[in-house]
């Protein structure tokens, strides 16, 4: 403050010149406050301050602010940016094999898509000569399984299970990014359905060969042409048609056709030429991940490059942890894992993101830097401020009508973290301007306590899919009065959560015309009041339903019937033609020659959209 002082008043005297501005070069990382922003370009941060608000934003010196706002202002203020990334850290993370010589042929990664109840897994059934449909819910497929086959010949093929169900378009999705080959399996007896043409848009996006499987070929309404002619309005052009896309008309339940099958795959795998390096270190990808209670938790990871081992240290999304067990599809231990082996992993230390990169890192110091930066990520990037947020009279309306929204609150628990975003994909796409479902809790393993706890206070019914509450959870749900509900087929809940929101809608009021009556005389009556001596000219007039009374066509008075009746007897209703005597609740203005309109409103509930 001294120096301050002294420096103005020199400056008053005349004895200094005001001080010229110095450009700097101002370092920008990925996000940073507007506080730290200033210092590093000594300006003061009200000035910076300034110039975002008149960009429309509101904002502190305490707020994050993403590299392009702070260019600009770095910019704007005379100064010149330099950008630095704190995602140098991931360099290094995934490597390109660069050396061709250390390339070998390895095992082709196929994944198998197609409709709900088309055959898939049934198909591959068939393949392993195992029995996965009588141990899944409903016979459909829930997670992503992963499993190897050998052919004839020795060589190996893995194969990818994805589900068929529309709720897991996402799982689909993960599935065809992970492969090589796409195997569309279609009901020989049902044709191209709303999950095929899904499958067929992932493969082409994933930019991967396909082969189609005819399946079901056993069955007497069985038709191959049909879907051959169907699957080319989707540009899927078959070899028996002229095209070059393989099919082969199969029978998962009489084994028929398989040997044609794996031929196709193996032929297609040749043309491809897949090769990855085995001695280096492992990266891959994670199919399905789970919390396992006696075991914790358990990731399906597909290994696409190096070989995995037991003690190597491995980062997948924001977790790590140390290899303490490699299971293969077998139920069986093994020591290592080499390029397309799937494997369960037991070591991690929190539950991964099915669908996350993994690699093996070489210290576990180097494995807390990567998971800490991925974080703190996440953490910096809920607090960046939107730069599209100005304030308008649009915006506000609808932040209003937003908060005026009816909200179910729900609080999922699944078996595997696929299947738990499978729902919450289901459950965001229901709802409409009135009401939404709002997830206030979702994850992994069995319902404990702490979910009883946040349920309650939330006020939020707990749908668990494929787990159970444990034994103090059940007792205090009891105590709470919160229900628990369970499922094992994913559409069975959604549909659940669909009814309880139609449920919360305002229903929608019609209103149904009854009939007419015009007014011939006024009867005085000292106990009623004012009593219209009625003739019914259209439809009929009932007792209690609403009435309108209309002079010269325009509505004078809305309102409810207190008495109807024929000659001296109270009547539920008299019909067109007939004479009554009419009085209004409440009202008593009543001319000759007016027309009293009879009508009733029906309350019709409402559904939302399926």
């Amino acid at each position: 403050m001294r120096r301050r002082q002294k420096r103005v008043l020199a400056q008053q005297r005349g004895e200094q010149k005001p001080r010229e501005k110095v450009s700097r070069e101002v370092i920008i990382p990925d996000l940073i406050t507007i506080q730290e922003l200033a210092n590093r370009m000594a300006e003061r941060a009200v000035d910076v301050v300034k110039i975002m608000m008149q960009q429309g934003q509101m904002v502190q010196p305490s707020d994050n602010i993403d590299t392009e706002m702070a260019e600009l202002i770095v910019e704007e203020m005379g100064h010149t940016a330099k950008r630095v990334s704190e995602a140098d850290v991931e360099e290094g993370f995934i490597t390109e094999e660069t050396d061709e010589n250390l390339l070998v042929t390895r095992a082709p990664i196929v994944t198998v898509m197609g409709h709900v109840d088309h055959g898939k897994t049934s198909l591959l059934d068939a393949f392993r000569n195992a029995d996965v449909v009588d141990g899944e819910a409903g016979g459909i497929t829930q997670h992503i399984g992963a499993y190897q086959v050998s052919a004839d010949d020795g060589q190996l093929i893995t194969f990818l299970d994805t589900p068929g169900h529309a709720a897991f378009t996402e799982m689909r999705a993960r599935g065809a990014n992970a492969t090589d080959i796409v195997i569309l399996v279609v009901a020989a007896d049902d044709g191209v359905m709303p999950q095929t043409i899904e499958a067929i848009n992932h493969s082409k996006a994933a930019g991967v060969p396909l082969i189609v499987a005819i399946n079901k070929m056993d069955k007497p309404s069985a038709d191959p042409s049909r879907v051959r002619n169907e699957l080319l309005q989707h540009e899927i052009f078959v070899e028996s048609l002229g095209g070059d896309i393989l099919e082969v008309e199969v029978s998962a339940l009489k084994k028929t056709g398989l040997d044609k099958l794996m031929d196709a795959i193996l032929l297609q795998a040749e043309l491809v030429d897949m090769k990855a390096n085995p001695d280096r270190q492992a990266d891959g990808v994670v199919v399905e991940a789970k919390l396992d209670r006696g075991r914790g938790p358990v990731a399906t990871m597909l290994v696409q490059n190096g070989t995995l081992k037991i003690g190597n240290i491995i980062v997948a999304g924001t977790t790590y942890g140390k290899v303490r067990a490699l299971i293969n599809d077998h139920d069986q231990n093994v020591a290592k894992a080499g390029p397309s082996m799937p494997v369960e992993i037991l070591g991690l230390s929190e539950v991964p993101l099915a669908g996350e990169p993994f690699a093996v890192v070489a210290t576990e110091a180097r494995a807390r830097e990567l998971v800490e930066y991925r974080i703190n990520k996440v953490r910096d990037m809920s607090s960046i401020v939107d730069n599209s947020g100005i304030t308008s009279l649009e915006s506000m309306m609808a932040s209003l009508k937003a908060s005026e929204m009816k909200e179910f609150n729900i609080l999922i628990k699944g078996d595997v973290q696929g299947s738990v975003e499978a729902i919450l994909g289901a459950l965001a796409k229901l709802g409409n301007d009135e009401v939404k479902a709002r997830i206030i809790h979702s994850g992994v393993g069995a319902i404990n306590e702490t979910d009883v706890q946040l349920a309650a206070a939330s006020n939020a019914i707990i749908m668990a899919f494929n787990v159970r509450a444990n034994p103090q959870a059940k007792l205090q749900a009891e105590r709470e009065g919160n229900e628990i509900r369970y499922y094992s087929i994913i559409y069975n809940l959604i549909d659940d959560v669909r009814d309880a929101m139609s449920g919360l809608l305002d229903p929608t009021l019609k209103e149904n015309f009854i009939g007419y009556a015009k007014i011939l005389e006024i009867f005085d009556i000292s106990k009623l009041g004012k009593i219209g001596g009625c003739t019914v000219t259209e439809g009929i007039v009932r007792r209690g339903s609403s009435v309108r009374l209309l002079r010269d066509d325009v509505v004078i008075h809305e309102g409810k019937l207190s008495t109807l009746k024929r000659f001296k007897d109270e009547v539920k209703e008299v019909s067109v033609g007939q004479e009554c005597g009419m009085a209004f609740e409440k009202y008593h203005d009543l001319k000759v020659n007016d027309v009293i309109e009879c009508f009733e409103i029906e309350v019709i509930e409402r559904k939302l959209e399926a």
